[in-house]
């Protein structure tokens, strides 16, 4: 009971629900927080800080720019969640570097969960996906053993809502429309307890964006 009164309290102020509501769909850094709630430096730490010691939101570091820390949601603070942006989208676009790991994942997740078609790539795409990934989807009853990894410009389309799941793609597509998704690099661990968090991880995320994204022309938009 008291840390429910206390998640209450804290979104009981607009600019921290504006905070929620916007890492409801992703992770986002303080600055880019910042830039489009339009929030001085010091009223976002001010809100931040109230929200992390609520339990509501978590910081970690970019794998790409390690100067760089990423805002996100801390799901069990919020059973049942919904988010509030609508979306529409001709298809799902799951990107990270190699196109190896995470972004199939996301994939094979978002086909499962919604009828928005989903498609992944990778920014400097590897050889092909990664055995792990393939054993940790198969272990969840998806399959990854027909995917193929691509590069992104041979995958985008104008329509396409495009969510980075890794930081250095976030940080590559600076000057594109996405959401970000800060999923820490299984590959780099190598282990299957870090194939599965992050599978985990996903799982949860595809599970919150599925409702708010509606195909394109949907006329409950």
């Amino acid at each position: 009971m008291v840390e429910r009164a206390r998640v209450h309290a804290a979104l009981g102020e607009p600019a921290r629900l504006a905070i929620v509501d916007l890492l409801s769909l992703g992770d986002a850094s303080p600055s880019e927080i910042g830039k489009t709630l339009s929030l001085s430096s010091n009223l976002l730490a001010h809100h931040v800080k109230l929200l992390e010691q609520a339990g509501v939101i978590e910081r970690s570091r970019s794998e790409g720019d390690h100067r760089r820390t990423y805002l996100r949601l801390r799901a069990s603070a919020f059973t049942g969640l919904t988010p509030t942006g609508a979306r529409s989208a001709s298809r799902v676009v799951f990107v990270c570097t190699h196109n190896s790991a995470r972004s199939q994942l996301a994939a094979a997740l978002w086909k499962r969960r919604s009828s928005v078609p989903a498609a992944s790539a990778g920014t400097a795409p590897a050889e092909r996906v990664h055995p792990r990934a393939v054993a940790t989807a198969k272990e969840h009853g998806l399959s990854l053993s027909r995917a193929r990894t691509a590069h992104l410009q041979d995958v985008v389309r104008p329509d396409d809502l495009i969510v980075a799941v890794c930081d250095n793609a976030h940080e590559q597509l600076a000057h594109q429309d996405r959401l970000h998704w800060s999923v820490p690099d299984p590959v780099r661990a190598g282990t299957d307890e870090a194939f599965e968090q992050a599978f985990r991880d996903l799982a949860d995320r595809v599970n919150r964006l599925a409702p708010a994204v509606h195909p394109l022309g949907d006329t409950n938009d």
